[in-house]
């Protein structure tokens, strides 16, 4: 991945584009956002270092579960040739879609369900990026990763949560590394907090 390519994207994408009117005020700030339907935007900072290490390549196929508003999104698509986006909320689809559509993205596949189950039909993945916390890690998400993967994705309990770096080695071997605590909403589903 190029660092550089992707910082300075990530410079020029206007945050504020992505929520809505009384939050544009606050899309400078290094802070999460609400975006409706007790769903929020991540900090800045935090999206810059997930893609960071999720390390996507110009070839990567990679599937993102949580579209939320598209802000991420749009990076992985410009980083990478195609992404599979799973959001649970119809509203919130249609409205990133309405955005990535007028960033002129066409490498971007829309999908409405429950992500935790990932995307079947197009694995398996070079790269997963899960931007919801999951009580245990989804063991369907693990088997669409392709060997030699890598996918970021929140996991614990409500309160704080572990950032982990799961690899899938190119002989299916599973490596996983806690980077660092994070406070995520809940990837609803089978390995949602209530479930």
């Amino acid at each position: 991945m190029d660092v550089k390519e992707l910082e300075a994207y990530f410079r020029s994408l206007d945050r504020s584009f992505f929520v809505d009117d009384d939050m544009k005020k606050y899309a400078d700030l290094d802070k999460p956002l609400p975006i409706g339907f007790g769903q929020t935007i991540s900090q800045p900072s935090l999206v810059l270092e997930m893609t960071r290490l999720l390390a996507p390549e110009k070839d990567s196929k990679v599937l993102e579960i949580g579209t939320g508003s598209g802000f991420q999104t749009a990076i992985l698509a410009k980083m990478s040739a195609e992404v599979f986006t799973v959001e649970r909320i119809e509203k919130l689809m249609e409205e990133a879609k309405k955005r990535l559509d007028a960033l002129n993205f066409t490498n971007i596949y829309y999908k409405v369900g429950d992500g935790s189950k990932g995307w079947q039909e197009h694995a398996p993945y070079d790269r997963i990026m899960v931007t919801a916390a999951a009580r245990v890690l989804p063991d369907e998400l693990v088997s669409q990763l392709a060997n030699g993967g890598r996918m970021v994705i929140p996991i614990g309990p409500p309160d704080l949560q572990e950032l982990k770096l799961v690899t899938k080695a190119d002989d299916g071997r599973i490596h996983i590394k806690t980077v660092e605590l994070v406070r995520f909403v809940e990837l609803k589903g089978q390995y949602g907090w209530n479930a």
